[in-house]
């Protein structure tokens, strides 16, 4: 069973506020930014504690404090920005005593109990019923006890990177030729502009080997990070992902106060989150403090499989969910003796039952 919690609010905010106070220093940024949040409009979110749930049996993971990040496809085509699938999903667990930071990303098409014994990918769950039922999904079949959320979308990340003047990102010949190709999809939605990276002449004969490094603008990142047809497909995008958000963290580390003011009264409106002033204003005092030190995926790279599930498509399995999750509290909260909790092994059993005639292996 699941238990819940109290109500909250939300502020909308800002990528590079959150890259702040989880990740960079920069204590001189406190008082300028405590003076600008009593401007910020705090409004009622659709994340409402009460119906955040957990696995009761799930031990509390004292001395983290755990955040959900989700990316969402928030283009034209697609619906308003709280029904929308979340193609990024981002743990990210902060050690209260030493400030470390871990990064996981759940992987998108993850097969996993969404929304009441509906298994299916883990990006449904943001549409199925927005960042609750995310936040959900992550608690029920990952025994964890998350309560906030950051969402961001295209527009928050092209104007944060190019606020911090771009990043300087390692990339093969097979990476420039999709980023490029992306670049005239994301310059189209976010309205800005960018240069086409020439390709290296004559073409490698490795193409997924790295050619260099490039410094890229805000829709060339952006564009960076939606790459998923290379060596790796999506494990490989999520792990870019996480690269542009370490990124992100070195180049704001070098920026001063003008920069990183102009980044959140740009961005201030692309973001939502459900800290409240308070609350970011209790991180901002220790953000000198915050530094990622690892990250991974989920499903561990030893304990996954893939396979096409029917009508659910091409799906990422864990083999299996219980050892997953295992592996997953060891990473996150340096639990070397975690059990997972019946829920989990209800869903991992589940789970094991209706795709091992699609396995792969």
């Amino acid at each position: 069973m699941s238990k819940p919690r109290k109500k909250r609010k939300k502020v909308l905010f800002i990528l590079e506020i959150i890259v702040l106070l989880l990740f960079i220093g920069g204590l001189y940024v406190y008082g300028q930014i405590s003076a600008k949040l009593d401007k910020i409009d705090i409004q009622e979110t659709d994340l409402q504690e009460q119906d955040i749930v957990t696995n009761d049996q799930a031990p509390q993971m004292t001395g983290y404090t755990t955040y959900a990040l989700f990316g969402l496809d928030h283009r034209s085509k697609n619906e308003k920005l709280n029904t929308e699938n979340s193609d990024t999903i981002i743990i990210a667990s902060i050690n209260n005593d030493t400030k470390a930071v871990k990064l996981v990303s759940v992987y998108r098409d993850t097969l996993l109990n969404v929304k009441d014994d509906t298994y299916s990918k883990a990006n449904a769950a943001y549409a199925l019923g927005g960042p609750t039922q995310a936040v959900n999904m992550l608690n029920t079949n990952l025994d964890l006890n998350i309560t906030d959320y950051v969402s961001i979308d295209f527009d928050a990340l092209v104007t944060v990177i190019d606020c911090l003047g771009g990043l300087d990102i390692p990339l093969s010949y097979a990476e420039i030729v999709h980023m490029n190709n992306y670049c005239v999809e994301t310059s189209e939605e976010t309205g800005k502009s960018y240069p086409p990276v020439e390709l290296p002449d004559p073409k490698p004969e490795d193409q997924e080997a790295i050619v260099g490094t490039y410094h890229l603008n805000g829709v060339q990142a952006t564009s960076y990070c939606r790459i998923r047809y290379t060596a790796g497909n999506d494990f490989k995008r999520a792990a870019r992902q996480r690269e542009v958000i370490q990124a992100i963290e070195d180049q704001a580390k070098k920026a001063d106060y003008a920069t990183l003011s102009k980044v959140f009264n740009s961005a201030i409106d692309d973001i939502y989150t459900s800290l409240d002033s308070k609350d970011i204003l209790d991180l901002l005092g220790n953000i000198s403090n915050y530094r990622i030190v690892d990250e991974g995926g989920f499903p561990e790279e030893t304990m996954r499989d893939t396979g096409n599930i029917g009508a659910k498509g091409s799906c990422v399995i864990p083999v299996n969910l219980e050892s997953n999750v295992v592996w997953l509290h060891q990473f996150l909260f340096d639990d070397a003796n975690y059990s997972v909790t019946s829920n989990v092994k209800e869903y991992s059993n589940k789970i094991e039952s209706d795709t091992s005639p699609y396995m792969n292996k």
